[in-house]
């Protein structure tokens, strides 16, 4: 391994010359599309065209391919990195617990604090950092009783310095973060352990789902965050970096190589500490899993002001992730051609879908010239194109209604078009979340996100993106800096 200076001025390790174990075993995700007879692939994070060469095509035949060799190990190291391909984790070697110390940083909390620690299996190595509690008997009670080592802290130093004080006192290969409000799965731990067999992973997270209320299914905001919370980054595995369709994950529950972590946490974040760590490994070459198959279970904020408060607050962490990551912090990525698609949609004028045809064309040919070694790449062209299409007008949706709402609002009372536009956008997106995360939600979440109804999904829906927003523009104003608002238009895309 070598060091490199990352942004934060400490010295990061980059992670070591990729070495996959014979019978590691990857499958192409869902995103993946197989043309030409199985010779070209289209997919991964950001989206790309791979050619496959004559070999490694007979080694792809399905789906999946099993590391038995260099060959293999080099066509799956490469799927890996793509985005293209995920481990099959049921595939991987058990990993020992005895290699992993637990930390869990707390904040006064004492009962939740001990019913976390009742989750973690018997005879495991868990630290406890205090940090800074008022009333921190009940806190040591708990530790004690567990038989945990407490770390006390006497000056708050919020959930990232907690867990860097006691990640300092980690001497396993590996360690969990996990926070005082979530209550840990049977085996979650175990089959994150598991994506470490993979050198280059510095960091895995589990799916986060709610923790069963005593009441359940009492509360709309609460059988909201059962459906779609924050934390919940969905059902399907994959890798975790900018771009991606898991871009970060959360600090709530991570499993991480300590040698990765160097410093570990930003000491200097409160918030959007997570995104940042995430971040700045995959800078460094590192990989992160996210996988749903390990789950744990979070204590979410269900009454309405403390709710919106924390996605407010969430927003915040905009303006210090911007200053540290200027070229992932903003909302929308386009390129010029679907910037100016947008723009002819959103005009809403006679010319607006002759010109949005026109832009699809003139970047399909464009896209054509560029994938000559497909069977067919003008239809090829045309699938990506679309895809772009629809990519950007989703963004663009977004931007209306959670980045942008309070320029959409007052664009709003001066222009019917910009009203329009933001009503169709609002229906579309409701639409789409309400039978992504409600509808088509998986027996796991629970039965009582199935009975919050579309028109309270939707006012949850629009409250989240306004305090979220609020968030966001608050702290821009306050750090006078507009690089979370701006979009990034970059002419050139990675192929």
């Amino acid at each position: 391994m070598t060091d490199s200076h990352d942004q934060n001025g400490g010295e990061g390790i980059r992670p070591p010359a990729s070495r996959l174990p014979n019978g590691f075993v990857v499958r192409l995700n869902r995103l993946v599309r197989v043309r030409d007879g199985g010779r070209t692939l289209v997919g991964g994070a950001p989206t790309r065209v791979l050619y496959l060469t004559s070999v490694a095509r007979r080694l792809l035949a399905g789906d999946a391919l099993t590391v038995v060799d260099d060959t293999t190990r080099a066509l799956a190291d490469r799927l890996l990195e793509t985005g293209m391909a995920d481990p099959v984790v049921g595939s991987l070697a058990p990993a020992d617990e005895e290699q992993l110390t637990y930390v869990v940083p707390a904040h006064e909390r004492a009962d939740a604090l001990g019913r976390l620690l009742g989750s973690i299996p018997a005879g495991s190595r868990v630290i406890v950092v205090d940090d800074c509690s008022e009333h921190p008997e009940p806190v040591r009670a708990v530790a004690e009783e567990h038989g945990a080592t407490l770390v006390r802290l006497e000056v708050n130093v919020g959930p990232g310095g907690a867990r860097n004080a006691g990640l300092a006192a980690v001497t396993t290969p590996f360690v969990a973060f996990v926070d005082s409000d979530i209550v840990l799965e049977p085996g979650a731990i175990k089959t994150l352990l598991r994506h470490f067999a993979d050198p280059r992973v510095a960091l895995a997270s589990p799916r986060v789902l709610a923790l069963e209320a005593a009441e359940p299914g009492t509360g709309w905001i609460a059988r909201y965050e059962e459906a779609r919370s924050s934390l919940d980054l969905g059902v399907h595995a994959g890798i975790v970096r900018p771009r991606a369709p898991v871009s970060w994950v959360p600090s709530a529950c991570l499993v991480a190589r300590v040698d990765a972590l160097g410093g570990g946490f930003s000491d200097g974040l409160r918030v959007g500490e997570d995104v940042d760590l995430v971040w700045r490994l995959a800078e460094r070459g590192w990989r992160i899993r996210y996988e749903p198959a390990a789950e744990v279970r979070h204590e979410h904020r269900v009454t309405l002001g403390d709710w919106m408060l924390r996605k407010a607050v969430y927003g915040t962490g905009s303006l210090e992730l911007g200053r540290r990551h200027p070229r992932d912090i903003a909302p929308v990525i386009l390129a010029p051609w679907s910037a100016l698609l947008v723009v002819a949609v959103v005009a809403q004028r006679r010319w607006s879908l002759p010109a949005a045809l026109v832009l699809m064309g003139f970047t399909a040919v464009r896209i054509a010239e560029k994938v000559t070694k497909s069977d067919h790449p003008y239809r090829l062209a045309g699938t990506l194109t679309v895809t772009g299409s629809l990519a950007a007008l989703t963004q663009a949706m977004a931007l209306l209604l959670r980045h942008w709402w309070p320029v959409t609002v007052l664009a709003g009372v001066l222009s019917p078009r910009v009203r329009r536009a933001a009503a169709v956008a609002a229906v579309i997106d409701v639409v789409i979340e309400y039978r992504r995360t409600v509808l088509a939600a998986p027996p796991l979440s629970g039965a009582q996100s199935r009975l919050l109804d579309p028109v309270r999904f939707g006012i949850a829906r629009r409250l989240d993106d306004l305090a979220y927003g609020a968030g966001v523009w608050f702290s821009a104003l306050r750090g006078r800096s507009l690089g979370a608002l701006l979009p990034d238009l970059r002419r050139r895309r990675e192929q």
